[in-house]
C-alpha cells in the first residue's frame, strides 16, 4: 500500500501545480458554479489558483450549472405545457439544450403514459437518456396506487443546498452517469423503494416482496409483484348479490337502493344479505289470495278444498267464501220437471224451438227421438243428429276424375290446373293455355300445364314465371370477367368498353388491346425523346451518358426486353479518377406492368442475364456475381435473386407485393463482378418500371 499513496499523492500535488496553494478540486469546482449561479456568465472567471488544473474544473463546473439552468427550464416546461416544438423558434444554443431537455422529458413521459420501459435502447445521447429516464420515473411515482409501494424520482445533487423548484438534481450526477436510479454521492449508488443494488454496485433488481413475505396481504388475498413494488388480489371472487371494494373486502350490493330489483309496483323491496325480497302492500282478507302482481283474487273454495259441503249439499262459491245447498230433485236425459217439481216427465224435442233434426224429419222417443234423414245424410245415433254422407271419402277415386268436393248432401268435380270439366261433370280435358297468350315472349302447351320461354338475352321473372326480364350479364356472379374493363348491359345483351385513352377493344369484343402509341405515331415525343410504350400509354424519354461514359450498343447483361440504352466507361487520359470509377457501364431500360390486385405469387420481370460461368475456377478470372437492387425498391415490392441458366449466372428480379397504379419507379440494379482478385467492379441498370392502374 505504500508505494500507491506516494503515487497518489504525487499526482494530486501535479493536479494543484505541485502543491503551490492549499486549494482542493471540489473548492475550484464551487468556485466555477458559485459564479455560474450568481452571474449567469462563464466568459470571466476569477482566478483563484496558478493551477492550471483548477482553472479547468472552474470553468467546466461554471459551464455545467449553466446547462443544467438550461436543461432544468427544458424540463419544467414538459412537465407544465406538455409541448416543445411552439416554444422556440431560434436555434441559438441556448434554446437548443432547453429544447432538447424538454423533448427528452416528453420522451420519458410518453413511454410512461403507454406502458413501456423507462430504460430504452434508443442511441438518444447521455443527457437525453438520463432525462427521459428521470421524467418516466417520476410519472410513475406520481401515479402509483398502491399503498405499501412508493416510487421517487432520482435525486443527484452536488451541492449541500436546494437547488430550488426545477427537477436540475437530475444532470448534476456526480457519479458521471454510471448509476441505473440513484447517486449519493462519494461515487456511491443507491436504489429506489422496492429495488435492491446488484453485486456491480451499479444496477438494480426488483424486490420480490411476495417471495420474501413482505407483503401486508391478508388471508384469502393473494399476492402479485410489480415493478418496485406488489399488490393484493382476492382469491375467491365475492358471488351474486356482493361487490368487492377498494379494500378487497365483500360488501353486500343493497338491490333496492340501486334499483336493480324487478318488483313490482304493488310489491315493496326489502333487501337481504346477498339478495332482496318484495313485500306484498296490500294483505289479502280471508277467502282471497295474492298473484303475482299483488293483486287479490277469490279462493273458489269447492274446487280447492275437499267436501267443504255435507252429503246431500252442493258446493255454490261466492265471492271471499261459498255456501252450501241442499239437494233437488233431478231429471234425467230427455225428461224435466213438471210444474209441481214433483216428478219428471218426458221432453217431445220434436216440438221444441230449437229444430235438433235440423229440417230433417223427426220423430218423438220417451226420453229421447230419432231423425229421418233425407239423401245424402246418415243419423248419428250418439250426437243425435243428420249428418252429411262424404261420398268423397266413402267412394275415393270412383266419382270423379281429378278433384272431388264434398257438399252438404251431394258432391262436385272439378279439375286440377291446366284442365277442364268435361260435359259429363265427371272427366277433365287439356286446356290449351297458350291461346290465351299468358307468356310475354314465346309460350309451349303441355299435356296439363305449359311453358313459357325467353328469348337469348332474357329469363323468366321469379315472381309469375310469365314475364320475360332482362339478363343484366354485368351483374351475373362472373359479370366482372366478362368485360375486361366495363361492362354495360343492353336490353338482351350487353357490350365491353375500354378506357378512352391508351387501349382499344380487342376482336374478341371483351378484352382491351394496349395501343401502340409510338408504332402508330399518335405520341407527342420531341426528336429529341424517345418513345416507349406503355400500358396505356406511352413516356416520352431521353436518356444522356454520365460524364466519361459513352452510349454503345448490346449489353454483357442481356436483359430480355427491348429498348435498352447503355453507356459504357470511356476515360480520357491520364484520368485517374475516371480509372478508379467501379461502375464499368450504366444502362437504362423500361417496364410496363399491371396493377395485380389478386397477388398470389412472385412474378419474374426482369433477367439479367451474364457471361459468368456459374462453376468458373478461382484462376480463371471471373467466378462470381453479385446482384443487389440499390434504390427505387417502392414498399420494398421487389426482390432479386441469383439463379444459373445454361452454366451461366443470371439475375432475376421479381414483383413480390402487390402495386396499385398508376405509379412508376426507376429501380436501380447493380451486378457486381467478383474475381481472384476481389471486386473487379460493377454494372448499374437503371429498369424504368410503370405500373398501369388497371389489371390488363
Amino acid at each position: 500500500m505504500g508505494p500507491c499513496v506516494v503515487l497518489l499523492c504525487s499526482l494530486f500535488g501535479v493536479l494543484l501545480g505541485q502543491g503551490a496553494e492549499q486549494i482542493s478540486i471540489e473548492d475550484c469546482c464551487k468556485d466555477g458554479q458559485k459564479h455560474g449561479t450568481d452571474n449567469k456568465d462563464c466568459a470571466s472567471l476569477p482566478l483563484i489558483s496558478g493551477s492550471n488544473t483548477c482553472r479547468i474544473v472552474q470553468e467546466q463546473c461554471c459551464v455545467t450549472v449553466l446547462e443544467d439552468v438550461k436543461c432544468t427550464t427544458g424540463i419544467n416546461m414538459a412537465k407544465d405545457q406538455g409541448a416543445c416544438d411552439t416554444l422556440f423558434t431560434n436555434t441559438c444554443e441556448t434554446t437548443k439544450t432547453t429544447k432538447m431537455c424538454c423533448d427528452c422529458c416528453l420522451l420519458g413521459k410518453a413511454a410512461q403514459e403507454n406502458g413501456l420501459p423507462c430504460d430504452h435502447n434508443l442511441s438518444v445521447g447521455y443527457q437525453c437518456g438520463l432525462v427521459s429516464r428521470a421524467c418516466c420515473v417520476h410519472g410513475a411515482a406520481e401515479n402509483q396506487t398502491t399503498p405499501t409501494a412508493e416510487t421517487k424520482i432520482p435525486q443527484y445533487n452536488t451541492n449541500d443546498e436546494t437547488n430550488g423548484n426545477g427537477d436540475n438534481s437530475v444532470l448534476s450526477d456526480l457519479c458521471h452517469g454510471k448509476c441505473a436510479q440513484r447517486c449519493v454521492g462519494n461515487d456511491t449508488c443507491a436504489c429506489f423503494t422496492g429495488y435492491k443494488l446488484k453485486p456491480d454496485g451499479k444496477n438494480c433488481d426488483d424486490i420480490n416482496e411476495c417471495l420474501l413475505g413482505a407483503s401486508n396481504c391478508r388471508g384469502g388475498e393473494r399476492c402479485i409483484n410489480t415493478e418496485g413494488s406488489f399488490r393484493c388480489q382476492r382469491e375467491v371472487s365475492c358471488g351474486t348479490g356482493y361487490e368487492l371494494t377498494d379494500t378487497n373486502n365483500c360488501k353486500d350490493i343493497d338491490e333496492c337502493e340501486t334499483g336493480i330489483h324487478n318488483c313490482g309496483q304493488e310489491f315493496e323491496c326489502q333487501n337481504t344479505q346477498g339478495s332482496f325480497r318484495c313485500v306484498p302492500k296490500v294483505k289479502c282478507g280471508v277467502g282471497f289470495i295474492q298473484d303475482a302482481l299483488g293483486s287479490c283474487i277469490d279462493i273458489n273454495e269447492c274446487v280447492s278444498q275437499t267436501g267443504p259441503c255435507h252429503r246431500g249439499q252442493v258446493c255454490i262459491n261466492t265471492v271471499g267464501s261459498y255456501i252450501c245447498q241442499r239437494n233437488s230433485v233431478n231429471c234425467g236425459r230427455g225428461y224435466h220437471l213438471n210444474d209441481d217439481g214433483t216428478r219428471c216427465i218426458d221432453i217431445d224435442e220434436c216440438k221444441g224451438p230449437e229444430k235438433v233434426c235440423g229440417g230433417h224429419g223427426c220423430i218423438n222417443l220417451l226420453g229421447s227421438y230419432r231423425c229421418e234423414c233425407e239423401a245424402g245424410y246418415i243419423f248419428n245415433s250418439i250426437a243425435r243428429v243428420c249428418e252429411d254422407i262424404n261420398e268423397c271419402r266413402h267412394y275415393p277415386g270412383r266419382l270423379c276424375a281429378h278433384k272431388c268436393e264434398n257438399t252438404l248432401g251431394s258432391y262436385k268435380c272439378s279439375c286440377t290446373t291446366g284442365f277442364k270439366l268435361a260435359g259429363d261433370g265427371r272427366n277433365c280435358d287439356d286446356l290449351n293455355e297458350c291461346d290465351s297468350n299468358p307468356c310475354s315472349q314465346e309460350c309451349a302447351n303441355v299435356y296439363g300445364s305449359y311453358q313459357c320461354y325467353c328469348r337469348r338475352g332474357y329469363q323468366l321473372s321469379d315472381m309469375d314465371g310469365l314475364t320475360c326480364e332482362d339478363i343484366d350479364e354485368c351483374a351475373l356472379p362472373t359479370g366482372g370477367h366478362i368485360c375486361a374493363y366495363r361492362c354495360h348491359n343492353t336490353p338482351g345483351s350487353f357490350h365491353c368498353s375500354c378506357p378512352i385513352n391508351g387501349y382499344t377493344l380487342a376482336p374478341n369484343a371483351r378484352s382491351c388491346q394496349d395501343v401502340d402509341e409510338c408504332v402508330t405515331g399518335t405520341h407527342t415525343c420531341t426528336e429529341n425523346q424517345s418513345c416507349f410504350n406503355i400500358q396505356g400509354g406511352f413516356r416520352c424519354l431521353s436518356f444522356d451518358c454520365p460524364a466519361n461514359y459513352r452510349r454503345v450498343g448490346e449489353t454483357m447483361a442481356r436483359l430480355q426486353l427491348s429498348d435498352t440504352i447503355r453507356c459504357m466507361k470511356s476515360c480520357q487520359p491520364n484520368d485517374v479518377a475516371c480509372v478508379l470509377d467501379p461502375t464499368h457501364s450504366v444502362s437504362h431500360t423500361f417496364i410496363s406492368l399491371p396493377t395485380f390486385r389478386e397477388f398470389t405469387r412472385p412474378e419474374e420481370i426482369v433477367f439479367l442475364r451474364t457471361t459468368v460461368p456459374a462453376y468458373g475456377s478461382y484462376h480463371l478470372g471471373s467466378y462470381d456475381v453479385k446482384f443487389d437492387i440499390q434504390e427505387g425498391n417502392v414498399e420494398n415490392a421487389f426482390d432479386i435473386m441469383k439463379r444459373i441458366e445454361n452454366g451461366m449466372y443470371v439475375g432475376v428480379v421479381r414483383q413480390v407485393k402487390p402495386l396499385i397504379g398508376p405509379l412508376s419507379t426507376v429501380l436501380k440494379l447493380s451486378m457486381r463482378n467478383l474475381s481472384n482478385q476481389g471486386d473487379s467492379g460493377q454494372n448499374i441498370i437503371n429498369v424504368h418500371v410503370y405500373v398501369s392502374e388497371f389489371w390488363f
